[in-house]
């Protein structure tokens, strides 16, 4: 068997003469088996196990003559690393991932490292690296974006939990990261479930994102744009400030026909939205720590919505609206050019305030917990791999890198010219589209966050009024000094 040479490990095993493995990985889906390739085509011999025996010796087989180690039993696999062993799991979230690490432990010594790769949530991650500590063992929760591709070519990695952990993986987590303007995608983030909390909220934004592309099409499509043509719009935009994977793969994907039908694929799709949880937990993490995500909120209840197929079609023939057409028949060419430009700038404004949101509630939480998050670092660990890799984060790494102490994203200077530049475009299409019936829910909430957000005064007055009337929630006065509380004897209301 040939060994892999690699400067910052060792592979012998001098008693037994075996060659040992530098890593291991259980969980051998799409995910974990690409993950194992990118490993291991980076000069790294790496264990394999999956609980289904014959799927680890079906996968080391179809990729013989790789410096890969097929194990049928998790004995045999712990037996193939070297010390201290770094074991990677990828199976799925939850139970499964304290399954395998159950069975782990009593096969592990002190000073091994167990990496959950999987998306976790980071209570979860907190909750094992207690668990696992006093039997010294080091525990990593690590964020990993880039989906099956990014997992195989390079993907951006987000690993948490003791510092130490960091120089025992590093060899291995920047020989396999995405490169973006020649660093790699990973740094440590933090202690505990930084990394896993960072990857969640880097999903959040992914969400927001999203919605806010879809939303973008919606106006386009309902402005008279064929498919094919919102394609060329895309793929346009992807050459200027809004270039970026989504907006890559968008273009793509518009661009497909369907080979049954001849329509574009897109048009035969169900327009029912699925979600695995991450979401979902940024939403609970904001609320938990009072952190409005508003983007990213109606991203998630657009994709509830959408998931209400048929009480959706039994509404629309039943609640009345416009016709969700923004003009009764073709504009002309330069109206239309008008008009997509509108929308671009609408959608760059929408999408600045899904990552302000996002990187506010990772400040929040950083402070929270002590995390000491380096916001410009996670953003330029983000530009590359990452399903939300984007142009612009050029930009957000250099805000915080200009100022560390950056209160909001949107008060840098370059997203504060962005933004008062965008804002009338934005508004418009806001306009149009809820006056045409067009739903454009994170359209409609970024917008909302931003006027609050620049509103030195808010109608919160008359609530705190409300509160202290029925609940004697007491309130804050103008003319008296910050926090002073105060009450007033409300008139009695009957009936």
């Amino acid at each position: 068997m040939a060994c892999y040479a690699h400067p910052c490990l060792t592979l012998l095993d001098t008693d037994t003469m075996s060659v040992e493995c530098d890593i291991g990985l259980i969980g051998l889906a799409v995910m974990g088996q690409n993950l194992v390739l990118n490993i291991e085509s980076r000069g790294f011999r790496v264990a394999v196990y999956n609980r289904t025996a014959s799927v680890t010796q079906g996968f080391v087989a179809k990729h013989a003559g790789k410096a890969l180690d097929a194990a049928d039993t998790l004995e045999d696999f712990v037996g193939s690393l070297s010390r201290p062993r770094k074991v990677l799991i990828m199976v799925q979230a939850g139970a499964p991932v304290d399954a395998v690490i159950q069975q782990l432990i009593p096969l592990l010594a002190p000073g091994d490292i167990v990496v959950d790769c999987g998306n976790s949530l980071y209570t979860d991650t907190e909750r094992r690296d207690a668990w696992l500590t006093p039997l010294g063992l080091r525990f990593v929760g690590a964020g990993v974006s880039g989906g099956e591709e990014g997992a195989r070519k390079g993907p951006s990695i987000m690993p948490g939990g003791p510092a130490s952990t960091w120089q025992e993986l590093r060899p291995v987590f920047e020989a396999i990261a995405a490169r973006a303007e020649g660093e790699p995608c990973v740094a440590h983030i933090g202690p505990g479930g930084a990394g896993h909390f960072v990857k969640m909220v880097h999903n959040g934004i992914e969400y927001g994102d999203m919605q806010l592309i879809c939303e973008a099409w919606h106006v386009m499509r309902a402005a008279g744009l064929l498919v094919a043509e919102t394609a060329r719009v895309f793929d346009r935009w992807n050459q200027g400030a809004l270039q970026s994977y989504l907006i890559e793969i968008t273009a793509r994907a518009l661009e497909q026909t369907d080979p049954d039908t001849g329509a574009p694929v897109v048009d035969v799709i169900l327009d029912k939205a699925g979600q695995k949880g991450t979401g979902r937990w940024t939403l609970i993490n904001a609320a938990e720590n009072a952190v409005p995500v508003g983007t990213i909120h109606a991203a998630v209840d657009a994709r509830i919505l959408s998931s209400m197929k048929a009480l959706r079609v039994q509404a629309s023939s039943l609640l009345g609206g416009p016709a969700g057409l923004l003009a009764s028949g073709a504009p002309g060419a330069a109206a239309q050019e008008a008009l997509i430009d509108k929308i671009h700038d609408a959608l760059y404004a929408s999408k600045i305030i899904s990552y302000t949101q996002g990187l506010d509630l990772m400040r929040t939480m950083s402070h929270k917990k002590d995390w000491d998050l380096d916001l410009g670092a996670i953003a330029a660990l983000w530009r590359g791999g990452c399903i939300i890799r984007a142009r612009f984060l050029n930009h957000i790494t250099a805000a915080y890198r200009a100022d560390p102490a950056l209160p909001h994203l949107a008060l840098a200077p370059f997203f504060q010219q962005v933004l008062n530049r965008t804002q009338a475009s934005w508004r418009e299409v806001v306009g149009l589209a809820v006056t045409a019936g067009v739903p454009v829910p994170a359209f409609s909430a970024s917008l909302a966050y931003y006027d609050s957000l620049r509103s030195a005064l808010l109608p919160a007055n008359l609530l705190q009024a409300q509160r202290d009337f029925f609940g004697a929630h007491t309130y804050e006065r103008v003319d008296r000094p910050e926090g002073q509380f105060f009450h007033t004897q409300w008139p009695e209301v009957i009936g």
